[in-house]
């Protein structure tokens, strides 16, 4: 069985042909056969979660070994039994995540994905998955964070998240109300399209590559936050900087050394364009943004290498 479970939870990841009702091998078994079906749905949820991929893969593998074990003739929902499953292991791991990140080094951001272009035109899935919407969800507790991601993005009933998160349905009622609250607090000022995001990069990107300090300053916000992720492998700020005279000077001495073996281009990026840095053809460093009323006011910078292997090839994410 291990063989098995390991090809069905690795198969469809980072942007395989597989998705949900999509055709599968004749000879593929009941379970095989409904995990592959809902891998996509599932990799979204644990991801939503966790903000990183390496993690919601290791759920997706704890979540097959228990799916196959399980007697379908019982089961009434395979979509709904899956999430259950994934949702709980997902919270396992959430709660000794948190104990990780409290040594890492510098800022901790979310891992970042190459997202197919079907992502952006679902504007509330690409939301709920871009940058700055998870470092909202991160300042939820793990059962927040569930029952906000299952009731708002998957759209689950309060019933099958209390199965889910081990509570009452009316204690779920109270939770997906201050998660609400919460979130509605300290998320985005509006619906950012993707053509506004593009608009921004752009002329971020003019300004950074000809050092041009006022029209940095011209698309800053004046408390915009700058961001960086090296994970103490690669150079990185190790605090946020704050203010858009500091960030924008912080960006004219940095990206005005870039040279011919640099290259700075736009792709999608957690549903949203952003910024790929390539130095002799090899992804250094990724940029998304956050824009509050058509000015950026949040600079989150990726560098650390261990969180960049999601960017070679898309990844497909589904509701």
């Amino acid at each position: 069985m291990a063989g098995t479970s390991r090809t069905a939870a690795d198969d469809g990841s980072e942007g395989s042909g597989h998705s949900e009702g999509s055709g599968h091998d004749d000879h593929l078994d009941p379970a095989t056969e409904a995990f592959l079906a809902h891998r996509n749905l599932l990799f979204t949820v644990a991801y939503e979660m966790l903000s990183s991929a390496a993690d919601a893969e290791d759920v997706l593998q704890e979540t097959w070994l228990r799916w196959a074990g399980v007697d379908l003739g019982t089961v009434r929902d395979q979509r709904a039994y899956l999430v259950r499953i994934t949702t709980r292991q997902a919270l396992i791991r959430l709660r000794t995540l948190g104990r990780r990140r409290e040594s890492y080094v510098g800022p901790w951001l979310p891992e970042p994905l190459l997202t197919a272009p079907d992502v952006a035109e679902d504007v509330e899935l690409a939301d709920s998955v871009s940058m700055a919407m998870l470092l909202v969800l991160e300042t939820l507790t793990p059962t927040e964070r569930a029952v906000f991601v299952l009731r708002e993005v998957f759209d689950v009933g309060y019933d099958e998240i209390a199965e889910a998160v081990d509570k009452s349905p009316a204690a779920v009622r109270q939770i997906a109300h201050r998660a609400r609250a919460h979130v509605a607090a300290r998320r985005p000022r509006g619906a950012v399209s993707a053509a506004e995001t593009q608009h921004a990069l752009d002329a971020f990107q003019r300004a950074t590559e000809t050092g041009d300090l006022q029209s940095l300053l011209d698309i800053l916000a004046p408390d915009v936050v700058l961001m960086g992720d090296g994970g103490g492998l690669k150079q990185a700020i190790l605090r946020p900087v704050v203010g858009s005279d500091r960030v924008a000077r912080l960006l004219a001495a940095g990206l005005g050394r870039i040279t011919a073996e640099m290259s700075l281009r736009s792709a999608q990026v957690n549903g949203y364009p952003a910024l790929i840095l390539r130095l002799d053809g090899e992804i250094d460093t990724v940029v998304a943004v956050r824009i509050d009323d058509g000015l950026i006011t949040g600079l989150y910078a990726v560098r650390n290498p261990e969180k960049l292997s999601r960017m070679r090839r898309e990844t497909t994410l589904r509701r």
